[in-house]
C-alpha cells in the first residue's frame, strides 16, 4: 500500500508496537475509510468463493477479514480514553459511527450469513477442535444477535439504533470527564486542611502551583485527591462540598447526562425487543455463565440477605463513634469516610497512611513483576526505545524465564491527567493469536489514576490503590499469557462474569505476608514492613465488609434496574435511582446527589446488566483463592493449573469447564461470604 499515513504502513518497531511518535489526529480517519475498504473487499472475497463454505473459507476468513480497522480502532479507542484532547475527543463522532456502520453492513448480509448458516449446520460432520467449535458458534450468534435473522425492514430499523448507540457511549463518558475536571477547590487557610497529611498537602500545594496559584492548595475530583479529603479533611462543611460534587457529576448544569441515559436504556430496550429477547438484561445474559435475569437477582438478593444486617452494624458503630469523638449526631455520607477511618485506627492502631511510605509505585510494580515470576514465570525487561503515546507511559518487553521465549510487551500509564478519564483498567494494543497469517503475541496495557510524586517525595501509594494495580495486572496476565490460535477467542475475550476473575484473585496476595514481603519496603530506608504492621493490616481487611457490600450490591441491582424495566415507564432518571436503590440505600438520599449520571460502567463501558459481574467473580476468586491457601501462595502445581485452565485458554471453552479443570469441581458459593466474614 502506497502511503504516508503511520497506521496503514507497516509497523516497524519491535514486534511491531504501534509507533505512538508518528500518529497525529489528522491520520484516524483516512486511515479508518482505507481500512474498512480494504475489509469490505476482503468480505467480497468471501461472499464471491465458488467452493462449498467450509470452516477456513468462511469463518477463519471473517475474523481475519477486519484485522486493519480493528487494529486502528483499538489504538484511537485507547487513545480516546487515556490521552485525548478536544480534538482527539471530537473524532468519537465520525470514528464510532463509521466502525458500527461497518460492522452492520457484515452482519446485516445475507450472502455472507447463509455461508455462515451453512458451515453452522454441519458442524457436527466438520470435525473441528474445540477451539474451531468455539469460534464457529461465536460467530453464528455474532451474526443472530445482531440482526441477521431480521426482515428488511427490522434490520434497517436495528442499523440505526446501533448508529445511534456508537455516538452516545463517548458522549456520557466525555461528559462524565468535563464534569470531573470542571471542579477545582482552592484553599488557602490552615484550618481548610486541618488533619490532612503532609503527602497529601504537598501534592494539592504542587497541584495549585501548576494552575498559577502558588501558595495554596488545590483540590479536585480525581480519586487521589477526592479521596483523602474525604477520609482525612476535618473540616465537615468542606467535605460536605467535594461530596457534593462529586455525587452530581453529570446530573443536572453544563454536563447533564440524564436525556443521554434515557436515550441509551430505551436504545437497548428497543434493540433486545427486535432481536426476540424481553429485555437487555435478557438479551446481555443469553452469553453469560448467568445466563438470565433471574439467576443474576436471586445471587444479588443472597448477598444483600447476608450484607445487610451487617452493614447496618457497620454504619451503626461509626454513628457511635463520630458521636462519642465529635458530639456529631447527624452522620451524613461525606462524614462517613472520615470517621470510619478514625474508627480503624482505634481498633486496629493504624492508619491507612502508615502503610503509604511501604508502596512506593516502582516498587509495587516490582512487586508485581515478581508475583508473575513466582507464580508463571514471567520477567520484564524495560525498553525505552518503544514510542509511548505520553511520557508517563513506559513500556516492557515480557520474557518466560525458563524457555527465554518472547511473551508480548506490556505497557503502564499510572497518573492522573486532564486527558485521562478517571478509574483505572486493562487493554490491548494487538491481541494475541493470528494476525495476517502469523502467530502474534499480545501488547498489553495497564492504565491508573494513581497518586502522583510531589517536588520531595516519590509517588506514594494507598493501600487501595496498590490492590487496584494488582487487580489491573492479573487482567494483564489474562492478555499475557494467553495461548490461543483466533484473536477474538483469546485473552480477555471471555463471558464478562467470568472475566474479572485473573484480576480479583491477584488482590488476595496483597492481603498475605508472603506476598507484601517481596515488594513492601520503605522508601527512604529500604526496610521491610513490619511483621506487626502487617498482622494490623490482616486484622483490619474484614472491616466495614457488610457496608462495602452493600454499595457493590447497590451497584449491582442499579444496574439490573435500570435494564430490566420498561424504559417506557421510566420519565425520570433519578426518581428512578432512588426506588432502584431503596434496599440497598444505608443512607437517606441526599437531595442533588445522583449516581447514575456518571455510572459509565453501565452507560459507557460495557458492563450494562454486567455489573453484578464484580461480585459473581468475586465468588470465584474467593474459592480459588482457597485452593492456593490449602496448597501453598507459591504453589507451583496450583500456579500451573491456574495459568493451563484459566490464563492461557481465554474463551475457547465455556468458563465452568475451564474453572472445572482448573479446581476439579464447581466454585463454593459460600466462599466469599466467609472471607467476608459474613457467614
Amino acid at each position: 500500500m502506497n502511503t504516508t499515513n503511520p497506521l496503514l504502513k507497516p509497523f516497524t518497531n519491535k514486534d511491531q508496537a504501534t509507533p505512538f511518535d508518528l500518529i497525529k489526529v489528522e491520520h484516524y480517519v483516512p486511515a479508518l475509510d482505507e481500512a474498512i475498504k480494504l475489509a469490505k473487499e476482503n468480505v467480497a472475497k468471501i461472499k464471491s468463493n465458488t467452493a462449498a463454505p467450509d470452516f477456513e473459507n468462511t469463518i477463519a476468513a471473517l475474523e481475519a477479514a477486519s484485522e486493519l480497522p480493528e487494529r486502528i480502532a483499538g489504538i484511537y479507542g485507547n487513545l480516546e480514553v487515556a490521552n485525548a484532547d478536544e480534538s482527539l475527543q471530537a473524532l468519537a463522532k465520525e470514528i464510532y459511527p463509521k466502525l458500527t456502520a461497518f460492522a452492520s453492513d457484515v452482519s446485516l448480509d445475507d450472502e455472507i450469513f447463509k455461508r455462515v448458516k451453512a458451515v453452522y449446520d454441519k458442524r457436527t460432520s466438520l470435525n473441528l477442535n474445540k477451539e474451531q467449535t468455539r469460534l464457529l458458534e461465536k460467530t453464528y450468534l455474532s451474526f443472530t444477535r445482531n440482526g441477521a435473522l431480521l426482515n428488511e425492514k427490522d434490520k434497517e430499523t436495528l442499523r440505526h439504533i446501533d448508529q445511534e448507540l456508537s455516538v452516545l457511549g463517548p458522549k456520557f463518558s466525555e461528559n462524565v470527564l468535563k464534569a470531573t475536571n470542571a471542579f477545582e477547590m482552592f484553599l488557602d487557610k490552615k484550618e481548610d486542611v486541618e488533619g490532612l497529611p503532609e503527602s497529601i498537602l504537598e501534592g494539592a500545594a504542587a497541584m495549585a502551583e501548576a494552575k498559577g496559584q502558588k501558595g495554596k492548595w488545590l483540590f479536585t475530583l480525581s480519586i487521589p485527591s477526592y479521596l483523602p479529603f474525604m477520609t482525612y479533611a476535618k473540616s465537615r462543611p468542606l467535605r460536605e462540598k467535594m461530596w457534593r460534587a462529586y455525587a452530581s457529576r453529570a446530573y443536572k448544569g453544563d454536563f447533564d447526562n440524564q436525556d443521554t441515559v434515557l436515550k441509551i436504556v430505551q436504545l437497548r430496550d428497543k434493540r433486545a425487543k427486535l432481536l426476540g429477547f424481553k429485555t437487555h438484561a435478557d438479551f446481555v445474559l443469553a452469553e453469560r455463565m448467568a445466563k438470565n435475569p433471574e439467576t443474576v437477582t436471586e445471587f444479588l438478593t443472597k448477598l444483600l440477605k447476608a450484607s445487610k444486617d451487617a452493614g447496618k452494624r457497620d454504619l451503626a458503630e461509626v454513628t457511635e463513634f463520630a458521636k462519642k469523638l465529635d458530639g456529631v449526631t447527624d452522620i451524613k455520607p461525606w462524614d462517613f469516610g472520615y470517621y470510619s477511618e478514625k474508627l480503624k485506627e482505634e481498633k486496629y492502631s493504624f492508619n491507612e497512611e502508615d502503610l503509604r511510605p511501604y508502596f512506593q509505585l516502582e516498587k509495587v510494580v516490582d512487586g508485581v513483576f515478581a508475583h508473575a515470576k513466582k507464580l508463571y514465570g514471567l520477567t520484564f525487561k524495560e525498553n525505552k526505545e518503544i514510542p509511548v503515546y505520553h511520557p508517563e507511559v513506559k513500556a516492557y518487553e515480557i520474557y518466560e524465564e525458563a524457555s527465554g521465549k518472547y511473551m508480548g510487551l506490556f505497557y503502564t500509564d499510572f497518573f492522573p491527567r486532564e486527558t485521562k478519564k478517571g478509574g483505572a483498567w486493562m487493554t490491548q494494543f494487538r491481541g494475541q493469536g493470528l494476525i495476517n497469517g502469523d502467530m502474534k503475541r499480545p501488547h498489553v496495557s495497564i492504565v491508573c489514576n494513581f497518586t502522583k510524586p510531589t517536588p520531595t517525595k516519590p509517588s506514594l501509594l494507598t493501600y487501595d490503590e496498590v490492590r487496584t494495580l494488582f487487580h489491573e495486572f492479573g487482567h494483564a496476565l489474562h492478555g499475557m499469557l494467553s495461548e490461543c490460535t483466533y484473536p477474538s477467542l483469546s485473552g480477555t475475550n471471555v463471558y464478562w462474569d467470568f472475566v474479572e476473575l485473573p484480576s480479583q484473585i491477584m488482590e488476595n496476595w496483597v492481603g498475605e505476608k508472603e506476598g507484601l514481603d517481596l515488594f513492601a519496603r520503605h522508601y527512604e530506608t529500604n526496610e521491610a514492613m513490619p511483621a506487626d504492621l502487617i498482622a494490623k493490616l490482616k486484622a483490619s481487611q474484614k472491616f466495614q465488609a457488610g457496608y462495602m457490600s452493600c454499595r457493590q450490591l447497590q451497584f449491582g441491582m442499579m444496574d439490573m434496574a435500570w435494564h430490566s424495566t420498561d424504559p417506557s415507564t421510566i420519565k425520570d432518571v433519578d426518581a428512578f435511582e432512588e426506588k432502584a436503590t431503596a434496599e440497598t440505600r444505608l443512607f437517606p438520599k441526599v437531595e442533588g446527589a445522583n449516581n447514575s449520571c456518571s455510572f459509565s460502567h453501565i452507560f459507557a463501558g460495557g458492563y450494562s446488566a454486567g455489573y453484578y459481574s464484580y461480585k459473581w467473580a468475586e465468588v470465584l476468586d474467593a474459592d480459588a483463592f482457597e485452593y492456593f491457601k490449602e496448597k501453598g501462595l507459591f504453589n507451583h502445581e496450583v500456579a500451573q493449573k491456574f495459568k493451563d485452565n484459566i490464563l492461557s485458554r481465554g474463551g475457547t471453552e465455556h468458563p465452568m469447564d475451564l474453572y472445572k479443570k482448573f479446581r476439579g469441581r464447581e466454585p463454593d458459593p459460600n466462599a466469599l461470604l466467609r472471607r467476608d466474614g459474613l457467614i
